[in-house]
C-alpha cells in the first residue's frame, strides 16, 4: 500500500506489523497486529518530516518471526533502495525480536542512506499510544543528512542507538531499549531535531544469503546452577549445526556442559558462548568448568555480542558456508568496541 506516491526525495515506511500495528482481537480480548502500514502511518495524527512512501512487508507479531522472516526484510530493505530518490528506510517492528532484526539488517546494510527501526510498547488503540510519537522521529531521522553513513539505528522514545549491541531493556516501559556497551548515537525531538553524533565505521557487510543458502539449525541454550548436558545435547540430536551458549557471568559453565560442548565441536558443531549479563564482554579466564575450559573446548567467544545478536550472527554466517575459523574472526572483530 502506498500513502505517497513520490518521484522526489522521499522516506519508506516498512510495515511489518507488532505492537505498534496491534488492536485488541475483541472487546478486552489480546491484541493482535491487524493495522496496514497505511493505517500505522494514517495513526501518526501529524505531517511528516518528510514525504512517505509505505511497503507492507507482513503483519507478525515479532516473537513469531522466524530467521527466514528476517531475511525477507533484509531483501526488501535493499529493493527500496534500488530506488534513489529513497532517503532512508524506517522498519516498524515488534520490539520482542527488534534487536535481533536489526542486527540482521546491520550485518548485511551496504548503503549510506540509513535504515531506522521503530516501534511501540503501547497499541494502537491504548488510551495514549506511544507508537506515533515513535514513528514521526524515526521518519526524520531516515531522512536526516545527519543520519548517512551511520548504518543501521534503532529509535525508540527519542534516543537513537546503533543497533549493535542493542536490546529491549524493560517489557512494558516505554524506554525499552538500551545499548550498555555500545551506547547511543544521538536523540531525536518531538519535534523532529536530529542529533547524532559521528559513528565509528563498522566491519564490511556481509552478504545477504539467498533462497539456496538453507536454513540451517542454531539453537539458544542457557546455563544455570545445577545445568546438566541434557539440553545441549538434544540441540545436537536434532541437528543443530550452531549453539549459543549462554554462560554465567564472563562466561562461565560447569565441568559437564564443557565436555559436552568438546564433544559438539568435535562433530563438527559450531558452539558460541555469550553471557546472560546485561553488559560487558565474555572474557575466557575460570576454569573448572569456566569460560577457559569452554575455549580449550572449542567454544568461540562472543565478545560484547549478547545471546539474541550472537544467535543471529551465527544464523547468518552458517547460512553463507562459514567454516568454524571465519566465525572465530567474525565474532572477534564484530564483539568489540575496536575499530
Amino acid at each position: 500500500m502506498t500513502v505517497t506516491d513520490s518521484v522526489g526525495p522521499h522516506v519508506v515506511l516498512l510495515a511489518t506489523g507488532g505492537t505498534i500495528s496491534s488492536r485488541a482481537s475483541e472487546a478486552g480480548g489480546a491484541a493482535v497486529a491487524s493495522d496496514t502500514g497505511e493505517q500505522v502511518f494514517a495513526g501518526m495524527g501529524v505531517p511528516a518530516a518528510h514525504p512517505v512512501r509505505v511497503v507492507d512487508v507482513f503483519r507478525k507479531g515479532s516473537y513469531l518471526l522466524t530467521v527466514d522472516d528476517m531475511i525477507a526484510i533484509c531483501a526488501t530493505i535493499r529493493e527500496v533502495l534500488a530506488d534513489p530518490q529513497v532517503l532512508g528506510v524506517v522498519v516498524t517492528h515488534g520490539t520482542d525480536t527488534m534487536e535481533e532484526t536489526a542486527y540482521l539488517v546491520d550485518l548485511t546494510h551496504d548503503d549510506p542512506r540509513p535504515v531506522v527501526f521503530t516501534g511501540a510498547q503501547q497499541a494502537a488503540d491504548a488510551d495514549s499510544p506511544d507508537g506515533p510519537g515513535n514513528l514521526s522521529r524515526a521518519i526524520a531521522v531516515a531522512g536526516s543528512p545527519r543520519a548517512r553513513g551511520t548504518g543501521v539505528l534503532l529509535a525508540f522514545a527519542g534516543t537513537i542507538f546503533p543497533a549493535a549491541g542493542v536490546r529491549k531493556r524493560h517489557t512494558t516501559s516505554l524506554d525499552a531499549f538500551a545499548n550498555p556497551d555500545f551506547g547511543t548515537v544521538g536523540s531525536v525531538s518531538d519535534s523532529g531535531e536530529v542529533e547524532i553524533q559521528a559513528v565509528r565505521p563498522g566491519p564490511s557487510p556481509l552478504p545477504l544469503p539467498g533462497a539456496d543458502a538453507g536454513s540451517p539449525r542454531v539453537d539458544l541454550v542457557a546455563a544455570y546452577p545445577g545445568a546438566d548436558a541434557t539440553l545441549l545435547r538434544a540441540a545436537r540430536q536434532a541437528g543443530a549445526a550452531g549453539i549459543v551458549l549462554q554462560g554465567t557471568g564472563t562466561g562461565n559453565a560447569n565441568r559437564v556442559l564443557c565436555q559436552e560442548v568438546a564433544d559438539a565441536t568435535a562433530a563438527g558443531v559450531v558452539v558460541v558462548t555469550s553471557t546472560r549479563v546485561d553488559a560487558g564482554a565474555v572474557v575466557p579466564r575460570y576454569g573448572d568448568g569456566g569460560g577457559e575450559d569452554l575455549r580449550a573446548a572449542g567454544a568461540i567467544p562472543a565478545g560484547l555480542l549478547k545471546p539474541s545478536q550472537s544467535l543471529v550472527l551465527l544464523s547468518l554466517l552458517l547460512r553463507l558456508g562459514t567454516p568454524a575459523a571465519g566465525i572465530a574472526d567474525a565474532f572477534a572483530r564484530r564483539g568489540t568496541l575496536a575499530d
